[in-house]
């Protein structure tokens, strides 16, 4: 691959091969991400603007910082900008934010994000050329949330992330309709699930960037170097080797190219956000790779890639002007990703399945979760020992073991029994927790706004593993330590950094749950199934917060002795729904209301989700409302139809899926010149679109969930004496032709 090895390559690139991406925005303070092709110290300065956002005024916040030497060619970066004055940002303006940039010379945000590959890149929506943003607003009926999950580049469908530009666009100067915060819910990145082309393109960039080759242990005594193991015939190494479950049950498919390096992963990073590292062209299967079959499955996710490469502008552009934060779920690492206690001591246990997981975990923190905890990223905090273990580890070109030993600390990897050449597990109440050092960086968080809080929970790392159950049993996503971290502490102790400016609106609660709290039935049957027959790993039985009553009960407990209204925002399952869960406490009469808010996939439709969009699903299996009783002492919950205990229930919830209206035309763009034509679909989806009804508008408006790429738009309509209500726009491109921005929405009111 020529054009990512030799010295025009990275000649052509502009100094700015990623970014800028806005992360944490606080009135005092706010925090810009960017990735460099060479070392330099960052400066950013917030500005003050006027003419609704036209003129740039005075400085208001300003702070730098030096990069972090990542590779030889790969430095990266998250600066705050802090006030020096006491000056405090408010509600309801457009702010403008620059960046310098100062190596061998200085360069301003146009001349780094220009080169001659791309001599026109922009990241604003004005002519000063500046990225833009607008805090939250104080009235919750102005708050504006984004969120969304499951970005595969090679899924099916358009990708739906550009519709946000298109959302900022149209509102770019209305600080009170202009998107607030955006909030990506897990699987931003696949690792495991990736297609040949882009495995061909990231393994040679990441080399490239880092400018060494990581000697992966694939046996004891062994290594092998990334480009060694080629993309398409890695599925026996990623199981046997690895570990991974990814491709159990006759889907190897899905790990043929699964990523191994650190360098694959930071590679992975860079193509999701930006144009830049990509080629002008991927060539065709026949000069790839040989056989029909394989050269067909080429070609075919070829298509999904320069079609992806072709809309990233408009992504790029988004995230530079709307605060974004994250949180992983399974495929950020590999799929089943700490599903349960024997996938731990199956992959953790194995020198290539450990390094695979903390070589993603490593790139997470780097490209992730720096921007969404940056003062775990300050001096003698655990992402600043982090970052410091990750430069002198890849200066070393790999062979650091004392500096790879620090960055699994750091990042919450738990020893290795010597004895046993096992994780090791500590025990709390009935259940088993993964080890992890007092040193290691917490990946839950919490967000806010002057009329809404966020609570960002860590589900992958701190599962509880029931001690007295077979391996595979489905764990509490929260063990009882982190229930108390991740829940009960940011719910009693709220320090939300806009207190001077506290709307007079009741605050809003949010909760971002990576796997859905309540699902499908039919999928309950599935998983109950699959768990009763040992075929765990084909369903992600685990991943579900109502396999484990336990879990579940102490979750809605938690929440409704502090709130009496939550909402959940969540991803993971390909199609996106709500549901109201009305919640009574029998002993007080107390009411209390759940609305779980689902918005999947970003870009990943599949026949069956396309299936769930339409009347067939409500046709054949409705979701009908579920009834539970409740304990709080020991916690547990039982459908009620399936009652047997003596014990008098303490609580009951309800449970009733929202439907969908009818769909309309989102009018947020009208000249569609950046989407290329649809790539070729697979022949049983082509099959069963010659049906004269598939295309059929009707037979597409099905109520219950948007089975098609989409990305959500939650806001609020208030009244003095009207409800609260919660309003759920998914915005999703049409089915029949010719294309258009269609937007579906689901409401309930949140009181009870």
């Amino acid at each position: 691959m020529d054009y990512l090895t030799g010295d025009d390559f990275l000649e052509g690139l502009p100094l700015l091969i990623a970014g800028p991406v806005l992360r944490r925005t606080e009135p005092t303070a706010i925090t810009v991400w960017v990735g460099l092709k060479r070392p330099c110290r960052v400066t950013l300065q917030v500005l003050e603007t006027q003419e609704q956002g036209q003129q740039l005024g005075k400085i208001l916040l300003e702070g730098q910082r030096h990069t972090t030497a990542i590779g030889k060619h790969l430095h990266v970066v998250a600066v705050t900008a802090r006030s020096t004055e006491e000056a405090s940002l408010v509600c309801d303006r457009i702010y403008a934010y620059d960046l310098q940039f100062i190596a061998d010379q200085s360069y301003s945000l146009i001349q780094a994000l220009r080169s001659q590959r791309v001599p026109t890149a922009t990241v604003s929506y004005f002519s000063h050329q500046k990225p833009t943003f607008t805090l939250p607003p104080q009235r919750l009926d102005q708050l504006k949330i984004v969120h969304g999950s499951c970005r595969k580049p090679h899924g099916g469908g358009f990708d739906t992330l550009p519709l946000l530009d298109c959302l900022i666009e149209t509102t770019s100067n209305k600080p009170q309709e202009r998107p607030h915060q955006l909030f990506l819910t897990g699987d931003q990145v696949y690792g495991d699930d990736v297609a040949d082309s882009l495995h061909w393109i990231a393994t040679a960039l990441g080399d490239t960037l880092l400018g060494w080759e990581e000697p992966l242990p694939v046996e004891h005594g062994t290594t092998r170097a990334p480009k060694q193991l080629p993309a398409g015939r890695r599925d026996k190494l990623a199981t046997h080797k690895a570990g991974f479950t990814a491709g159990f049950d006759n889907k190897k498919e899905k790990v043929t190219s699964h990523f191994l390096s650190f360098g694959e992963y930071c590679a992975l990073y860079l193509l999701e956000r930006s144009p830049v590292c990509w080629p002008v062209d991927i060539p065709p299967g026949k000069e790839m790779t040989k056989g029909r079959r394989a050269i067909r499955r080429w070609d075919k996710e070829r298509g999904h890639m320069q079609q992806f490469m072709h809309t990233l502008w408009k992504v790029r552009r988004a995230l530079a002007n709307v605060p974004t934060y994250t949180v992983f779920d399974d495929h950020d690492v590999s799929d089943d990703w700490n599903l349960n206690q024997e996938w731990c001591l199956r992959v953790l246990g194995r020198p290539l399945g450990r390094r695979a997981v903390q070589n993603a975990l490593a790139a997470y923190g780097i490209f992730q979760a720096w921007g969404n905890t940056p003062w775990q990223f300050t001096s003698g905090q655990p992402g600043a020992q982090l970052l410091d273990a990750v430069e002198r580890w890849s200066a070393a070109k790999g062979q650091d073991g004392k500096a790879a030993d620090a960055i699994a600390s750091h990042l919450g990897l738990p020893p290795i029994d010597p004895h046993t050449d096992l994780p090791e597990f500590s025990q709390e109440d009935d259940v088993w927790v993964l080890k992890r050092s007092a040193q290691s960086l917490t990946w839950h968080y919490t967000a806010y706004g002057p009329c809404h809080e966020v609570i960002v929970s860590d589900t992958r790392t701190m599962r509880g593993y029931p001690v007295h159950e077979e391996p595979d049993a489905p764990p509490m996503l929260l063990s009882p330590r982190a229930f108390e971290q991740q829940i009960s502490a940011p719910l009693c102790q709220s320090s939300n950094p806009y207190a001077n400016s506290i709307s007079q609106d009741a605050p809003v609660t949010f909760m971002i749950a990576s796997t859905n709290v309540l699902s499908m039935k039919v999928l309950d049957w599935i998983q109950a199934w699959q768990l009763k027959n040992g075929k765990v790993f084909s369903a992600d039985v685990g991943d579900s917060w109502n396999l484990n009553d336990k879990a579940l009960a102490t979750l809605l407990t938690t929440l409704f002795e502090h709130r009496k209204t939550v909402i959940v925002l969540s991803g993971d399952i390909h199609f996106s729904s709500a549901v109201r869960l009305s919640h009574q406490d029998l002993a007080s009469g107390k009411q209390s209301t759940l609305v779980q808010l689902v918005s999947s996939a970003i870009k990943n439709q599949e026949l069956l989700t396309q299936v769930l969009h339409t009347r067939l699903k409500q046709w054949l299996l409705p979701e009908k409302p579920r009834q539970w009783l409740g304990w709080s002492m020991p916690p547990d919950m039982v459908e009620k139809s399936s009652h047997s205990r003596s014990i008098p229930p303490q609580w009951q919830c309800q449970t009733q899926w929202l439907r969908r209206q009818r769909s309309q035309s989102a009018l947020i763009e009208t000249d569609m010149f950046w989407l290329t034509p649809p790539q070729s679909t697979p022949a049983l989806t082509k099959l069963v679109r010659r049906l004269q009804f598939w295309q059929a508008r009707w037979f597409q408006e099905g109520s219950e969930a948007v089975g098609v790429n989409n990305i959500a738009l939650v806001h609020f309509q208030t009244g003095n004496s009207q409800p609260v209500t919660v309003l759920q726009d998914n915005y999703w491109f049409s089915s029949w032709l010719p294309i258009e921005i269609m937007r579906s929405r689901f409401q309930t009111d949140l009181d009870t």
